[in-house]
Parts: structure tokens; C-alpha cells; sequence
């Protein structure tokens, strides 16, 4: 799907034949090189290698990965690609650094979750965590800060989902890359799943870091695109929230 000029999702499915795609990473590209923003669930390399190309770009073309956190669906693929493309540099928030690299084992990944998966699921896990400690990470990211890419993409550290979670904004586009503080359920943007998301309030209190951002769509790696008034519906939601 492009959302705008030289911007488009990566579609990849939990399933062979699934209808609606599982996990969303972002590929951007510009002068500066092509940005592909988080990498999928584990054994995805195939899928996400043919979403690439299908988007015009190979897997070479990719000077740069942004993770927007920690979560395995997210980082997938990250040890996948920088073992055959060593170049490629990896940013990330510091606070979840630690969980990227295998010094710290990923939050939600407790020896519990793993025992109750089958033995076909948490092999794979059990091999990135493995991989995980290879991942050199290229440029730490700061809240506030405006990289120098794609127009200038301004970095917004939203925890509570993970410690170092970000969402991206391209000012451009009025566009946000919500990754997963934000979802698209049903057609209406909710908030994070709260199943999954260690510190609720605190990702409720992030979320007022992204009210009052000129927005015209908000993408979210689970659900997609909404476009549908993003900044009343922040608002909205918001207040919905925090009287919960």
C-alpha cells in the first residue's frame, strides 16, 4: 500500500491465505537512502524480501532500520538482515536497546509465554535469541529529535507498550507511524492492546504527546491506516482512556 510519495506499508501475513495482513512494517525512501521501519515476526524473510521488491527496492537498497521497539513480531528479522547486509545501521530508542541486542531478555517473552507455545513457534524465538546479541545498533534515538530523512521524521518516545517505544512523524505527510501505541480494530482507532502492554497508564499518558499533531492519516502496524479525522480521534480516545 504507498501512503505517500515514495513511502508504502509491507504487508506480512500470520498465514499462508490470511485476508488481512498481520504485521506492518514501513519502507520509506529518499536521497538519503530507503528506511525500513521494524521487520516482522520471525521467519518472515521471504515475505518481507518479495513486499520489498514489490515496492520497487531490493533488500540492498535498505541503508537503514528503524525499530520502533522490542517486541519479537517487530524485531523478527532484524539478525535475518544485518547478518547478510552487515552495512545496515540500527536505530533505536535506548531504553529498549538492552532487549534488541540479547542483553536483556525481550518483556513479554517470559519463560512462561514460551513453555505454553508449541514446539514449532518458540524454536524459532529460541534461535533470535540466539542471533539477538550480533545486532550492533548504529545511532541511539531521543525523544524530540528530527532525523534528517524523509523530510525531516521526528521522533515521538511513547512507553508503556515497551519501555523504549517510539512512534515516528513525517511533518511532510502529516503523517504518524503509530507502530503499536496506536491501532486500527474494526475500522476506529483504539489504543494499544492492553493485554500485551506491561504499563496501560503509562501508554495512555504518552498518547498526549501525539494530540494536536497536524495529521491527515495515522498508520499502525497492526490494523493499517486511518484516516478518518486521526487528530479528533487521538483526542477522542484519549479522554476515553484515562476515565477507564
Amino acid at each position: 500500500m504507498k501512503l505517500g510519495q515514495r513511502i508504502a506499508s509491507i504487508e506480512l501475513y500470520a498465514q499462508p491465505g490470511a485476508a488481512e495482513p498481520a504485521y506492518q512494517p514501513v519502507l520509506l525512501w529518499d536521497d538519503n537512502g530507503a528506511t525500513l521501519v521494524d521487520t516482522g515476526n520471525v521467519g518472515q524473510m521471504d515475505q518481507l524480501t518479495k513486499a520489498v521488491q514489490d515496492a520497487g527496492l531490493q533488500l540492498s537498497d535498505i541503508q537503514r532500520i528503524i525499530i520502533t521497539h522490542q517486541d519479537i513480531d517487530h524485531v523478527g528479522n532484524l539478525a535475518a538482515l544485518t547478518k547478510v547486509f552487515p552495512e545496515i545501521e540500527v536505530w533505536a530508542h535506548p531504553d529498549d536497546i538492552p532487549y534488541i541486542t540479547g542483553a536483556k531478555r525481550i518483556i513479554k517473552m517470559t519463560d512462561g509465554r514460551l513453555s505454553h507455545m508449541p514446539e514449532e513457534a518458540r524454536n524459532p524465538i529460541l534461535a533470535l535469541f540466539g542471533q539477538l546479541p550480533s545486532i550492533r545498533i548504529s545511532r541511539e534515538l531521543q525523544d524530540g529529535e528530527t532525523l534528517n530523512i524523509h523530510g525531516g521524521m521526528r521522533v515521538i518516545h511513547t512507553p508503556g507498550h515497551t519501555p523504549g517505544h517510539i512512534c515516528l512523524y513525517l511533518p511532510e505527510e502529516k503523517l504518524l507511524l503509530a507502530a503499536d501505541e496506536l491501532r486500527v480494530v474494526d475500522g476506529e482507532l483504539v489504543g494499544p492492546a492492553e493485554a500485551f502492554t506491561p504499563d496501560m497508564k503509562e501508554a495512555v499518558r504518552s498518547m498526549h504527546k501525539l494530540a494536536g499533531l497536524p495529521l491527515d492519516e495515522v498508520f499502525c502496524y497492526h490494523g493499517g491506516l486511518y484516516d478518518k479525522h486521526p487528530a479528533a480521534r487521538i483526542a477522542e480516545l484519549i479522554q476515553s482512556l484515562e476515565q477507564q
